[in-house]
């Protein structure tokens, strides 16, 4: 014979419940979109407007703008991150705020669509409920034999 299971404790279930919320999970998803759309963001910003923009500027690589502190000065980043110099890292702060100007940006157009959308949606006139369709279907039919 098949020993009993233990007792679940109570609070597995609102553990459960709390997870399949609805705001619980579209929290998840959205953070998964997030982290996808980073991504997207991080390459537009690193592949496309940042040698864009450096071609403007003079062929300059935003990357490789830094000050040495302390250390040999190096002519790339990396080479000085190697040699153990400490820096400061213009360039990576440059390329951290332009993404987060493209990210915010992304946003706000993204917020207006959606804005523009539910006000269409509100603005739509709702549908008759059963009652109000059959009175009218009563209405034409006594209409029709008059």
């Amino acid at each position: 014979m098949i020993p009993p299971l233990p007792k679940r404790p109570a609070w597995v279930e609102e553990f459960r419940a709390f997870i399949m919320r609805g705001s619980v999970v579209d929290l998840a998803v959205g953070i998964v979109i997030g982290a996808a759309f980073t991504t997207v963001v991080n390459s537009l910003v690193k592949d496309l407007f940042t040698p864009i923009l450096g071609l403007i500027i003079g062929g300059i690589d935003f990357s490789n703008i830094f000050i040495t502190l302390r250390g040999h000065p190096e002519s790339t980043l990396a080479a000085a991150q190697h040699a153990g110099a400490v820096t400061l890292n213009i360039g990576v702060f440059l390329n951290a705020v332009i993404q987060f100007l493209i990210v915010s940006f992304a946003i706000f157009w993204l917020i207006k669509a959606l804005t523009r959308l539910r006000l269409h949606q509100d603005a739509a006139p709702p549908a008759p409920s059963p009652t109000e369709t059959l009175l009218g279907e009563i209405r034409d039919i006594l209409k029709s034999r008059g």
